[in-house]
C-alpha cells in the first residue's frame, strides 16, 4: 500500500512538474503582431517584413514569434499605423510617414524633389539622419529603422513627355510635399495612400499617380496605364519615407537577451535591407512593363533640368515653413546630401 502510494505521489509531483516547464516555456515565448497597409505580395511584406520576422524567430531561439496582418486586416487606415504602435494597439508596424501630415518635420527633408535615387544608400542615409538630427521625432516609439523607396517616377494614363503635358492631369500624391511639389510642376495633386491607386486609376479619379517601379505589380499599375516617365541623373522625382515602429512597453517587458534580439535587427543595417528590398523591387517592376511592352519614356538632361528647376522652391517652402517651428530646415536638406553622397559611395 505504502508502494502504490508512493508511486501515486511521484505520479503527481511529476505531472505537476511538467505542467510547471511547459507553463514557463510558454511564459518565455513572446507573440509579436506586426500590421501594414500593403497586399502579402508586395515587395516590402514579400521581400523585407517576413524575412526580418524570420530572422528574428530565428536568433531567438523561437522564443519570439512574430504574426503578420497585412493589408490594415486588424483595423483602422494607413494613416493611424504610426500611433497603433505607440498605443500599443499592436506590437510593430510599418508605414509612411507621409501619410500624417506635418508630424515629422525634420524627417521630410529626404521627400525634398531630385534629393536621393538608390533606396538602400538613401535608407542608410534616413536613418543616420533620424539618429543624429530626428531621434525626437520617434520619442514615442522603439524605432526598428526608417528607410526610403528607390526613385519616384510618373505612370499615367497620357504620356508625360514634358512639363507641358502635366498641366491639369489629377495625379496621386502620397505626401503634402509631394502634393506641393506637383502643383509647382503643374499637375492637380490628389492625395491618397498607395493601396486606394488601384481602384482611383480605374475609376478615372486620377489620371495617373506617383510611385516608385517597385509597388506597380502589386497594385496592377501596368496594367491599369501604359505610361511611365522616368529622370535623367541618379536622384529620382522624389522618394518617400518609411519606419518600422515597435511600441516601447512591448519592448521594455522583454527579458534582456530577446531584447538583444531586437536592438541587433534594428538600426541602419535594417534599414539598409529594406532599401535593398526597394531597389530589387524597382527592377522587377521595371521589366514588368518592359515585358508588357508600355510606353516609358526618359527625359533628358535638359527637360530634366527644367523639372529642377520649377521644383526648386518646393524646398525654399519646406525650409521657410520649418523654420516657424525652430528648425533650420537648410541644415538639414545640407546634412541629408551629404549623408546620401556618403552611402552612394
Amino acid at each position: 500500500m505504502n508502494f502504490l502510494k508512493r508511486r501515486t505521489a511521484l505520479a503527481v509531483m511529476g505531472a505537476v512538474a511538467l505542467a510547471t516547464m511547459a507553463s514557463n516555456a510558454a511564459a518565455q515565448t513572446v507573440t509579436l503582431r506586426l500590421h501594414q497597409f500593403l497586399p502579402p505580395q508586395a515587395t516590402i511584406p514579400a521581400k523585407a517584413l517576413v524575412p526580418w520576422a524570420q530572422k528574428v524567430e530565428a536568433e531567438s531561439g523561437g522564443k519570439i514569434k512574430v504574426q503578420l496582418f497585412h493589408a490594415m486586416q486588424l483595423g483602422g487606415a494607413p494613416p493611424q499605423l504610426f500611433d497603433q504602435a505607440r498605443d500599443g494597439v499592436v506590437d510593430l508596424t510599418w508605414t509612411v510617414l507621409g501619410y500624417t501630415p506635418g508630424r515629422f518635420p525634420k524627417t521630410e527633408v529626404f521627400e525634398l524633389p531630385f534629393m536621393s535615387g538608390n533606396a538602400e544608400a538613401s535608407s542608410r542615409a534616413i536613418q543616420e539622419y533620424v539618429e543624429k538630427f530626428a531621434a525626437d521625432e520617434f520619442k514615442d516609439v522603439k524605432l526598428i529603422a526608417v528607410h526610403t523607396h528607390g526613385p519616384g517616377l510618373f505612370h499615367t494614363k497620357t504620356p508625360v513627355t514634358g512639363l507641358e503635358s502635366l498641366r491639369g492631369m489629377k495625379v496621386r500624391g502620397g505626401s503634402r510635399i509631394i502634393s506641393n511639389m506637383l502643383t509647382k510642376l503643374g499637375a492637380t495633386p490628389v492625395g491618397m495612400p498607395v493601396p486606394a491607386v488601384t481602384d482611383a486609376l480605374s475609376k478615372g479619379t486620377i489620371d495617373g499617380t506617383t510611385i516608385p517601379w517597385e509597388v506597380t505589380p502589386s497594385l496592377k499599375v501596368t496594367e491599369l496605364v501604359k505610361n511611365h516617365t522616368t529622370f535623367a541623373g541618379k536622384e529620382g522625382l522624389y522618394t518617400q519615407t518609411f519606419a518600422f515602429s515597435m511600441n516601447k512597453a512591448s519592448y521594455d517587458k522583454l527579458p534582456p537577451d530577446l531584447k538583444a534580439v531586437i536592438d541587433k535587427n534594428s538600426g541602419i543595417e535594417t534599414a539598409a535591407m529594406l532599401g535593398r528590398a526597394m531597389d530589387e523591387g524597382d527592377k522587377v517592376g521595371r521589366q514588368i512593363a518592359e515585358r508588357a511592352k508600355n510606353n516609358i519614356v526618359a527625359l533628358d538632361v535638359a527637360e530634366t533640368q527644367r523639372w529642377r528647376r520649377t521644383a526648386a522652391s518646393v524646398e525654399t517652402d519646406w525650409i521657410n515653413e520649418v523654420k516657424g517651428k525652430g528648425i533650420d530646415g537648410a541644415k538639414l536638406a545640407a546634412e541629408a546630401r551629404a549623408l546620401i553622397e556618403k552611402h552612394s559611395k
